[in-house]
């Protein structure tokens, strides 16, 4: 059986592209502050979400509901609707992060299937069991900061599913615990969706350099006639020692698809794909590529090689803390 294809929708659109793809499951949030994609343009209202799921529904496949930032002290009620709203318009799970609203869930929903989010960074088996006997968890999406060895270890001592990301946007800290980003810019990844918002980012010409800053602080500067990349501080240019480059990361996307066949071997259930902000069209190629891979990987056929190669961050991908081939 192949591994559930878990695919990114930031619009109505996107959502409809990413089914006729093939996504076996889809996932996306309401166009409010309980999303941590809560972008201008982005997003469902409840009717949109409602029509959606009835779609997906309609063509065999799942929708999943994020409701995955910490509620605000005093503005509980906005969580707590979602999660109403998520229910009465048939989503088949919700991905939460905060103690308070998974708690709340369990208790006012108990009907309405619970995933922890990555931001909750849940990344040992006692976390994860935590979770589920206090909660009702059915399945953790994990950080990705673990090798697949480390994930193999933990689904033997788990009786939830376990969700991993396998392409796009790379966090190379534990999620929910990025402290650099938020010290840079003033605003929390886990509320306010970006580690870089694009409003605290601002390039400078330098004399013969193009200087990328974030918040204040510069994080790469680059020939003129070269590619900038975007200034992330986990992918930023640091001095340690005598050493100068790219510490933790470099600028490039996570494409795990070669994993696949290790990763099902580890006993993972579902493979997630990252890009809510992306265009249809994007999602809608990722989709069909990644939907040949698993059915090859589930049939015990080679899966297609250098399919995705074109759509990574700067033309280059790793396999991030997968295979610890990071520095």
């Amino acid at each position: 059986m192949a591994m559930e294809l878990v695919c990114p929708a930031g619009t109505p659109s996107a959502l409809r592209a990413a089914v006729e793809a093939g996504a076996h499951t889809i996932y996306c949030g309401f166009a409010d502050e309980t999303n941590a994609r809560n972008f201008p343009g982005l997003n469902f209202s409840q009717e949109e979400m409602a029509e959606s799921i009835a779609f997906a529904h309609g063509r065999g496949a799942k929708v999943l509901v994020a409701i995955n930032t910490f509620p605000r002290a005093g503005a509980e009620p906005l969580w707590h609707r979602a999660l109403a709203n998520a229910e009465s318009s048939g989503a088949d799970a919700v991905i939460l992060a905060d103690i308070g609203l998974l708690a709340h869930a369990a208790e006012h929903h108990p009907g309405l299937r619970r995933h922890l989010s990555v931001q909750a960074a849940a990344a040992n088996p006692d976390a994860i069991n935590l979770y589920a006997q206090a909660f009702g968890v059915k399945r953790v999406v994990l950080p990705r900061v673990l090798t697949v060895a480390e994930i193999a270890a933990i689904n033997r001592e788990i009786d939830v599913e376990t969700e991993v990301f396998v392409f796009g946007g790379l966090c190379v800290m534990a999620e929910g615990r990025c402290s650099l980003s938020s010290y840079a810019t003033g605003k929390s990844p886990n509320m306010n969706g970006v580690c870089s918002p694009a409003s605290h980012v601002v390039y400078a010409e330098e004399g013969s350099e193009l200087a990328a800053r974030l918040g204040g602080f510069t994080i790469h500067r680059t020939k003129k006639d070269q590619p900038a990349p975007y200034p992330t501080l986990c992918k930023g240019c640091f001095t340690s020692e005598d050493q100068t480059g790219h510490i933790f990361e470099d600028p490039v996307s996570l494409d795990a698809s070669k994993l696949i066949p290790a990763l099902a071997r580890a006993g993972v259930t579902a493979l997630k794909i990252e890009g809510r902000q992306r265009s249809r069209a994007y999602v809608a190629e990722v989709v069909r590529n990644f939907r040949a891979a698993v059915e090859a990987v589930a049939a015990g056929r080679p899966m297609p090689e250098g399919m995705l190669a074109r759509l990574s961050e700067g033309q280059a991908a790793t396999t991030g803390a997968y295979a610890k081939t990071w520095r």
